[in-house]
């Protein structure tokens, strides 16, 4: 009887109370990156994807943002901050946050963390079981900035694989159709041909040493064509002076 009392209780407390939801635009709750070389390390993945999509409005990418998942919808459970990853499918805008329950149920497709002494042993721990298990992330890479210590995994029937470096030591991202590899001592991208995926200004430095070498061949070109032109100057006074001999041996020079 009492059992009963208590659930028509709780019955009618759910039906009188209103649900409210808590807001989408949650602010991210993550900590400063540990160090200067984990901020640009970051910020280089950052901006190489976005100026290689630079024409694409269908991805997200971000660093050090919160991804809230819980299925109660609180920002005060189940939460966490990769150092880097990305969403694709979904709309290029800015975020405070990226909220799962806002996001059409949305996980990111590709994660990377940064290793440190502090966070190494849940990166490859802890949090490959999550993005594994809850996340469902297909692609997971891991790099130490200072060791260099590089992993990638892919996700194959519901279970992290091992991806294995091709001939240059890089690991293929099927999500982004890239390779991640070590460049100069830092994680970069690099395009199915093995190209680096430059930096903008990388690539306005490759514009520039381009165009200088454009000037330089034109310049070239143009002084070739301007001792060619005074070759065939020198040939015709030659061939002048040659005529005017043989006019004073009286020697039609066109007879001949």
């Amino acid at each position: 009887m009492m059992i009963t009392q208590e659930i028509t209780a709780e019955k009618n407390i759910s039906e009188d109370e209103e649900i409210i939801f808590p807001p989408s635009d949650l602010y991210s709750d993550e900590p400063p990156v540990e160090t200067e070389l984990h901020l640009r390390q970051i910020i280089l993945l950052f901006k190489c994807l976005e100026w290689l999509w630079k024409d694409r409005t269908d991805f997200y990418a971000a660093g050090n943002l919160s991804i809230y998942y819980s299925p109660n919808q609180k920002k005060s459970e189940d939460y966490r901050g990769p150092d880097f990853f990305v969403v694709l499918g979904t709309d290029r805008k800015t975020r405070k946050s990226w909220v799962v329950w806002d996001e059409d149920g949305q996980y990111p497709h590709v994660i990377v963390e940064i290793l440190s002494p502090t966070t190494a042993k849940s990166d490859r721990g802890l949090k490959k079981e999550l993005y594994q298990n809850k996340f469902r992330t297909p692609d997971y890479f891991w790099f130490d900035p200072y060791t260099l210590e590089f992993a990638g995994f892919h996700l194959l029937d519901g279970k992290y694989q091992p991806l294995e470096v091709n001939e240059k030591g890089h690991l293929w991202s099927e999500q982004l159709g890239l390779y991640l590899g070590i460049h100069e001592g830092f994680l970069r991208y690099f395009t199915a041909q093995g190209e680096l995926v430059p930096t903008p200004e990388e690539s306005a430095e490759h514009e520039a040493q381009r165009a200088e070498h454009e000037a330089q061949r034109a310049e070239h070109e143009a002084q070739r064509a301007e001792h060619e032109a005074e070759k065939a100057e020198r040939e015709a006074q030659k061939a002048e002076r040659l005529a005017a001999k043989l006019r004073e041996l009286n020697i039609d020079p066109d007879r001949i």
